[in-house]
């Protein structure tokens, strides 16, 4: 496998309080990792750190080899390290493909100011064959702020992709998104960035997301990694179990384990 993006040892302090401590952690090319961790942890502040909008009090961020630390949030976009929200970043008043235009648009370093002369039937269609990968050609036309969570989601992530990055950061996808709608959201976005080599990290509180789509997890818990490894170890671990999932969904998952082998 091919390592695309390395921490050593990256840590951060605000005052004498660690957010962040000797976080190792190594991704390669194409991986599905998923993180999880209380509110507090240090997952988002990770996140944050490596896209460029918090900058590290020691350690190192290795991205292909080098070291991108302090380099700007831009700059560390347009090499190939991209993100999501939990809140999606959209312009409301414009209909979907408007946002997805404006999206392709800037990611080939053009201004905003030249929207109009940039459009054409090409770009069009670029933005129209992005919609249908995340099955969401069908709002095409309509205006953001019309549009239910769920789908407000799919198009953020679907921005974030324009410029095709190396790795895809996911904070939350899934929250917002009615609990009988999660699954198929994710099966959908699990598909839809496995037709490129995108190497996709995403936070998530849901342990049933968790276990469908992810084959590997980390899990933080007060600002260091607690596991990580194989979703099913992880998830098996004392530690985590007793400061992370809770013993009660390990023994939940125990029972529907069992069930479904004496069935």
């Amino acid at each position: 496998m091919t390592t695309i993006l390395e921490t050593r040892f990256l840590e951060r302090t605000f005052g004498a309080v660690y957010a962040a401590r000797d976080i190792n952690i190594t991704i390669n090319e194409g991986e599905i990792l998923g993180v999880i961790g209380s509110n507090g942890a240090g997952k988002t502040t990770f996140v944050n750190m490596v896209t460029g909008y918090l900058e590290p009090s020691s350690g190192e961020i290795l991205y292909r080899g080098k070291n991108i630390v302090g380099k700007p949030t831009r700059d560390i976009t347009q090499m190939g390290i991209c993100r999501s929200f939990q809140i999606p970043q959209l312009f409301p008043e414009l209909a979907v493909i408007d946002n997805i235009m404006t999206a392709l648009i800037l990611s080939r370093q053009q201004g905003i100011s030249l929207f109009k002369s940039a459009v054409s039937c090409e770009l069009k269609q670029q933005a129209r064959d992005l919609l249908a990968r995340f099955k969401i050609d069908a709002y095409a036309d309509q205006e953001i702020s019309t549009l239910p969570q769920g789908v407000r989601k799919l198009i953020d992530i679907a921005m974030a992709t324009v410029a095709d990055p190396d790795l895809l950061f996911l904070d939350e996808p899934t929250s917002g998104v009615s609990a009988d709608e999660k699954m198929d959201f994710m099966q959908t976005l699990i598909d839809a960035l496995k037709s490129s080599r995108t190497a996709v990290l995403f936070i998530e509180h849901d342990m049933e997301i968790i276990e469908t789509f992810s084959p590997r997890c980390v899990a933080f818990y007060e600002g260091t990694i607690l596991a990580d490894g194989s979703t099913n170890d992880v998830l098996k671990e004392p530690k985590v179990r007793e400061f992370v999932i809770g013993s009660e969904f390990h023994r939940e998952t125990s029972m529907q384990q069992g069930g479904q082998a004496s069935c």
